[in-house]
């Protein structure tokens, strides 16, 4: 087991649709990158063609939940900064 293991015990319930787990793990990437022009574009894209049923929101939730559990990699404190 590594240290970045998703697998999760105990929970083996598979995703309703694969598709809205992957706009979910997108969405999380726009969030993660203050990007809100993507991520309003993939909150109406999942209403529009998937509907807002509770069990693909959760499909979405899933996703996300997948791709915050990867830590972020810390920032540059900036350029040029003298080593000391």
């Amino acid at each position: 087991m590594g240290f970045f293991s998703r697998k999760k015990t105990g929970d083996s319930s598979a995703p309703a649709d694969p598709k809205l787990v992957e706009l979910g793990r997108d969405y999380a990437i726009a969030r993660r990158h203050r990007d809100r022009r993507q991520m309003n574009r993939i909150i109406r894209t999942v209403e529009r063609e998937h509907g807002i049923a509770e069990a693909d929101w959760s499909a979405f939730q899933q996703g996300q939940d997948a791709y915050d559990s990867i830590p972020p990699i810390p920032r540059a404190r900036g350029r040029n900064r003298r080593k000391r």
